[in-house]
């Protein structure tokens, strides 16, 4: 994918700040500390336009990115993390509840799992709350590099089992440390935004 172009646009905790203007969004979710934020920038080609942090439950705004001018990647709070007060965590429901209902541009939501463990009960609740608003899902197995490639096969099929995925619904493998996984993101996201009218150019750039 050829990235000209990242802008981190704004940041928004209600309806009343996303933007206005009528680009097509897909979202990223996931546990806190999932890798997210690495996610992120390992596909936008960039070092640190999402902050990595090593304390979970830092992200609590919803943040979009525009790439190329083109579209929206927006990078969801992170769910999960226990150390949140129970206000904390009604709000963060409420956040995500409102985007998933009142954002008329979310087309597809992408959800993280550690690939190394298998889907919590939030994850499910997460994957369910999606299709329950009719929003298309795929998942990403993250941190990849950490198994042996002969046990990722066992591992996202226990996250395929976890979540009843469909036998159509594909399981991404991904690692920010060593970037495999991410052209076939990349594909998957082409296609989403080509099914609504939107072609992204998908040359390589190098890195800034």
């Amino acid at each position: 994918m050829k990235i000209k172009d990242v802008q981190m646009n704004l940041s928004a905790v209600d309806s009343r700040h996303y933007p206005e203007d009528n680009l097509l969004q897909v979202a990223f979710v996931g546990r806190s500390n999932v890798g997210k934020s690495s996610t992120i920038n390992t596909l936008l080609n960039r070092r640190s336009i999402a902050r990595v942090s090593s304390s979970p439950g830092k992200t609590r705004t919803i943040n979009f990115y525009m790439v190329n001018e083109q579209f929206y990647l927006v990078d969801l709070p992170g769910y999960g993390y226990a150390k949140l007060s129970k206000s904390e965590k009604e709000h963060w429901g409420k956040m995500m509840q409102d985007y998933f209902i009142k954002s008329k541009n979310l087309i597809h939501l992408f959800l993280l799992i550690d690939i190394r463990h298998e889907p919590k009960d939030t994850d499910i609740q997460m994957y369910e709350f999606a299709k329950y608003w009719n929003i298309p899902v795929s998942v990403i197995a993250t941190k990849s590099d950490k198994l042996k490639r002969s046990q990722l096969q066992k591992h996202t099929s226990a996250i395929r089992k976890g979540l009843k995925l469909a036998p159509e619904e594909k399981i991404y493998p991904l690692s920010s440390l060593n970037k495999t996984g991410q052209e076939a993101v990349w594909e998957q996201m082409k296609a989403i935004y080509e099914e609504h009218g939107v072609l992204i150019d998908s040359e390589e750039e190098n890195e800034e």
